[in-house]
């Protein structure tokens, strides 16, 4: 197993890292870094891992608290120019498709009347 899987099961056996990703006091690259160099066992991590709760099981009313913080911390300006903004992409490219259909030249076959000739 690399290293850099044996980070990935830290954080997933101690989901108290992401809180501190998530208020954006650290960053995974750091928390990478210090595992790098100090293992999973140093005494560093104390002051990002809460020993209690990453043991307990996490009641529902605090994961439906932090459903609402993160669903609080969107944008909704920026998530309705996102959606116009894909709204446009999706008009050209389906305008695009239909000046296609509509160049392609429809040769009709006109029946030549009974009663002219080639030349009439």
């Amino acid at each position: 197993m690399s290293k850099k899987d044996e980070f990935k099961e830290f954080v997933k056996n101690n989901p108290d890292l992401l809180k501190h990703v998530r208020e954006g006091n650290m960053t995974f690259q750091k928390f990478y870094e210090m595992y790098d160099i100090y293992g999973s066992e140093h005494e560093v991590w104390n002051d990002y891992l809460n020993k209690e709760s990453s043991t307990s099981v996490k009641n529902t009313s605090s994961s439906f608290s932090d459903l609402f913080k993160m669903f609080k911390n969107i944008d909704l300006d920026s998530v309705q120019r996102g959606i116009g903004n894909l709204e446009r992409v999706i008009g050209v490219i389906g305008e695009m498709g239909k000046k296609d259909v509509e160049e392609t030249p429809k040769n009709k076959y006109k029946p030549r009347p009974i009663y002219k000739h080639f030349e009439d």
